[in-house]
């Protein structure tokens, strides 16, 4: 170490006398003093760091800086908005749909203070929380009862093990399906207690496959939807009506496992088939359950309805309490419920169906919008706006792709890597994908809100 280095670390202020600094008074009113003294220590041993390494000496004012830097990253929240530039509109990894504004407001009016969770206002009697919701599901899907969990997952082993536990389920080879995050539906199946008997092929399964694995241990016949993939070309799947006709002669339940959850006919919409609640219980099956945050658009929940003989049996459950949902699902879910009264309401006002159905033409005036704003701000930049394809994420529509428009990017001053971590990194994070060496920031899911910040962050990018 040379003399000079050595001189610069004794020079280096004390704790004690950082604490004296009124800019460090100001961080101990905003933060716990210990918090600050650990900061300023860190910012100091970050200080001897870069004089030993090349003779470069802060003054205190920058020691100051790096401690409130330091406090600053500490405080802030790990969960934060990211600006969803990606396309995909049920984004797993960005918290999949974002909520209806009526949504919103239900939870922070839920979150701010107190409500009548488990209390009936009228008699004031304790209630079920999950009756805020209950009625609601069963008008818009037919059925007869309702009841919520926390996912989808809990939703079926809540199923099996109150319906089968010791006993088989009869399920097609072609269904027993895998989803992101090692669900499995055979550990499940085992997880719940019940026996999985599979039947038929991949990618054949005839009504007789389910009628010949029928036996004196057989305790339901489950369908479940293979939401997140599509087996094509020479297959054959039993209807749900089939299902249902086979087990009524032997006297079992019917088991529909939907995944995504569409609560109306989408394919009017423009969005292609997908298997919808009301159909299933129209049909007759006795327990269907679905997710509350992919199409549906709500809270991350699980939804069980079906026959009211069943539902009360899952309520009865002792492992029900394990899985139950807190006040802000009920209220975000009871509020993007009352959407669904009405389909074309629902389009208007439930942020992941507007996403999906918005029209490429509706969507190609927002890129030229979005651009237009960025060639004014950044004129030396490369902007294009161009046709591409996004999907609708989230396990659903497997294969589908949804046409849409986005503003391209060719950074200058960085390589495309560096440019993508920055807009990550920065605040608010912005996830875009990049494509033949350019930087797409697809429209379908920005939020026009969102278009001063993403400016801000492009523009810092540049800088």
């Amino acid at each position: 170490m040379t003399p000079k280095q050595q001189e610069q670390l004794r020079r280096l202020p004390s704790i004690t006398s950082l604490l004296e600094d009124a800019s460090v008074k100001g961080l101990l009113d905003a933060f716990p003093r210990s918090l600050v003294v650990d900061a300023l220590n860190r910012a100091i041993e970050g200080a001897r760091c870069r004089i030993t390494e090349n003779d470069t000496a802060p003054d205190a004012g920058a020691i100051i800086d790096g401690a409130k830097a330091i406090l600053d990253k500490q405080s802030a929240p790990s969960i934060r908005r990211v600006i969803n530039a990606t396309g995909v509109v049920l984004h797993t990894g960005l918290g999949r749909s974002p909520l209806s504004e009526a949504a919103v407001r239900a939870v922070t009016e839920c979150a701010s203070g107190y409500c009548n969770l488990e209390l009936e206002l009228e008699s004031g009697a304790r209630g079920r929380r999950v009756d805020h919701v209950a009625s609601l599901l069963a008008e818009i899907t037919g059925a007869e009862a309702a009841t919520v969990v926390n996912n989808n997952a809990a939703a079926t082993l809540m199923i099996l093990n109150t319906v089968a536990s010791g006993r088989c389920v009869i399920v097609s080879r072609g269904q027993l399906v895998e989803i992101g995050g090692s669900y499995r539906l055979p550990d499940m199946m085992r997880a719940s207690g019940a026996q999985l008997c599979e039947v038929g092929t991949t990618n054949r399964t005839r009504i007789t496959d389910y009628a010949k694995a029928i036996d004196e241990n057989t305790a339901a016949l489950m369908r479940v939807h293979t939401s997140n993939y599509r087996v094509v070309g020479f297959t054959q799947a039993a209807g749900i009506e089939e299902l249902i006709q086979l087990a009524r002669q032997h006297e079992l339940p019917v088991i529909d496992d939907l995944g995504s959850g569409a609560l109306f006919d989408l394919s009017e919409y423009g969005l292609g088939e997908e298997p919808n609640v009301r159909a299933s219980i129209n049909a007759g099956a006795d327990l269907v359950c679905f997710s509350g945050d992919k199409i549906l658009g709500g809270p991350q929940a699980g939804i069980i309805v079906g026959r009211k003989h069943w539902i009360e049996r899952i309520e009865r459950n002792p492992l029900m309490r394990t899985y139950r949902t807190g006040k802000m699902t009920l209220a975000a879910l009871g509020a993007t419920l009352q959407a669904y009264r009405d389909p074309d309401h629902a389009i208007a006002n439930v942020a992941s169906l507007a996403m999906m159905s918005a029209s490429p033409e509706s969507v190609k005036t927002k890129a030229e919008t979005l651009h237009r704003l960025l060639v004014e701000k950044l004129p030396n930049e490369d902007f294009q706006v161009a046709k591409a394809t996004s999907a609708v994420g989230g396990g659903s529509y497997p294969g589908r792709e949804l046409a849409t428009y986005c503003v391209t990017w060719q950074p200058k001053n960085t390589g495309l890597d560096e440019a993508l971590k920055q807009l990550r990194t920065g605040t608010p994070p912005v996830v875009a994908r990049a494509q033949r060496e350019r930087i797409l920031f697809d429209v379908r899911t920005i939020d026009e809100h969102d278009h001063e910040p993403l400016l801000d962050r492009i523009t810092q990018c540049c800088t």
